[in-house]
């Protein structure tokens, strides 16, 4: 019988997407690995993969449509050799985008039924497109609610699974019989392969800023005060007398809204400032790039920060932390979460083992992360996870600035402009290029104490630099 093609639900809070639009029609022949449509979330624009083989029998939602809820039957795939004649049953119902009528019902009275899909379709997985690939829900948010059943179920005698995910397992040497799908029907998709990639004896993967999973904490809803609106109470639309243009805001936009509003309103944030020499560490920089330059590698003030962190961060690890509601989470490594500014919002790629690397490898891995970032082109093992965060804004003349905390990580060093100031240089008052650090602390998980010993061990790595390629 057909099979259902369902909206997906792509990211753990994910509860409507946007079908921006199909690279197939009805009557059209896929087979597996063809691209069926490219769909927006609260984190991407996404391709949404066919993994077995039939016909696009019916489409249910037209491109363009928003607000599709996860679980809407979105089209109909028919397997080979199926009879699509009249006298079909029609598709079992699903939910509709808000505000509008169900596609099925909208088709009513084009003069054919359409067929019932066999209640345990075989599923479609999904792979990034050019604006970043997808984060997979955890099988409780599955679009039933329920928890996904496991890959290998009784009686079927083999493992459900993408094509994709089967040979990114193979060439990782994952036993997929360990995974639990995310994919229709329990199936393992690309994003479980991933996600188990490297899981032994490591914390599980923490999201960056524009990745929708929630903070470990719990939010306190605010008690009402009187004389003013309830918290619960639903805001009046906007209205303004002053000529304007109202932009629709992105699904990333939103995500990344919601999620530093609850950072600032879940995590108890301290700041620590420190003003550091960097005139030592220019020089290193054009010394190291001379070296280098033979080998096409350019360094950075931002690639020696990213080393003096990491660095900082294994010598005071109570800041190398993760606050949970019943753990703290220490990690044995520093991976370093970079902002990367991009068209649509905010990045943060990953620098694995920021204290075991050479300054140039740092350099080379930066550049290619941050190409691929501007491209929409990051893996999800690339932005999904760190230990801590830097933020730098000095090239924007910016002296100093305070940073959301990136949750689930506990601190984040935001880096303001170097620039020429008056500085007392061996009790004599002359002139240096300084630059002002600012470390926020969730303070739940570090002391304030902690946090100010990262931050004099920052300084003294900077201010004398030699350590940082020792």
């Amino acid at each position: 019988m057909p099979i259902e093609l369902k909206m997906p639900a792509l990211s753990p809070t994910m509860e409507e997407g946007t079908l921006a639009k199909w690279l197939v029609k009805e009557g059209d022949a896929v087979r597996s690995g063809d691209i069926l449509a490219e769909i927006e979330t609260d984190k991407a624009t996404m391709e949404f993969e066919a993994v077995d083989e039939g016909t696009v029998y019916r489409i249910l939602i037209a491109e363009g449509t928003d607000g599709v809820k996860v679980g809407a039957v979105i089209a109909l795939i028919a397997g080979e050799g199926e009879d699509l004649g009249a006298g079909a049953p029609a598709p079992s119902p699903s939910p509709a985008p808000a505000g509008e009528e169900p596609a099925s019902e909208a088709r009513q009275g084009e003069g054919s039924a359409t067929p019932t899909p066999d209640p345990a379709a075989k599923g479609y997985g999904v792979t990034p497109t050019r604006d970043e690939e997808k984060v997979s829900a955890s099988p409780s948010q599955s679009p039933e609610g329920e928890r996904a059943r496991p890959s290998a179920e009784a009686g079927e005698g083999r493992i459900k699974a993408s094509p994709l995910a089967r040979r990114l397992a193979e060439a990782k040497g994952i036993d997929l019989t360990l995974l639990q799908g995310s994919g229709p029907g329990g199936r393992i998709v690309k994003a479980d392969v991933d996600g188990a990639e490297g899981k032994a004896g490591l914390p599980p993967a923490q999201p960056d800023l524009t990745e929708a999973a929630e903070p470990a904490a719990t939010s306190v809803r605010p008690e009402p005060v009187e004389g003013l609106p309830s918290p619960s109470a639903p805001k009046p639309a906007f209205t303004t007398d002053i000529p304007h243009e109202a932009v629709k805001l992105s699904n990333m936009r939103k995500t990344i809204a919601r999620r530093l509003t609850e950072a600032k309103s879940t995590i108890p944030h301290i700041y620590l400032t420190v003003d550091i020499r960097l005139d030592a560490l220019l020089k290193l920089r054009s010394e190291l790039n001379a070296a280098l330059e033979a080998r096409g590698v350019k360094l950075s003030v931002n690639d020696l920060l990213i080393k003096a962190l990491g660095v900082a961060l294994r010598q005071v690890p109570e800041c190398n932390v993760s606050f949970t509601p019943d753990s703290l989470i220490r990690y044995a490594r520093a991976d370093i979460s970079v902002a990367v500014s991009i068209p649509n919002g905010l990045i943060t790629p990953i620098v694995v083992g920021v204290e075991s690397k050479g300054v140039a490898a740092i350099a080379e891995e930066m550049k290619g992360l941050a190409a691929r970032a501007k491209d929409g082109k990051l893996s999800p093992h690339e932005y999904q996870g760190g230990t801590a965060s830097l933020s730098n804004m000095g090239m924007f003349g910016i002296k100093q600035f305070e940073a959301v905390i990136n949750p689930p990580q506990g601190m984040i060093m935001a880096i303001g402009a170097g620039e020429k100031r008056p500085y007392v240089i061996d009790d004599a008052l002359g002139v240096a290029t300084v630059m002002s650090a600012t470390g926020s602390f969730d303070h739940r998980a570090i002391d304030g104490t902690d946090g100010a010993r990262l931050m004099q061990a920052f300084k003294a790595l900077v201010e004398a630099p030699l350590g940082l390629v020792a």
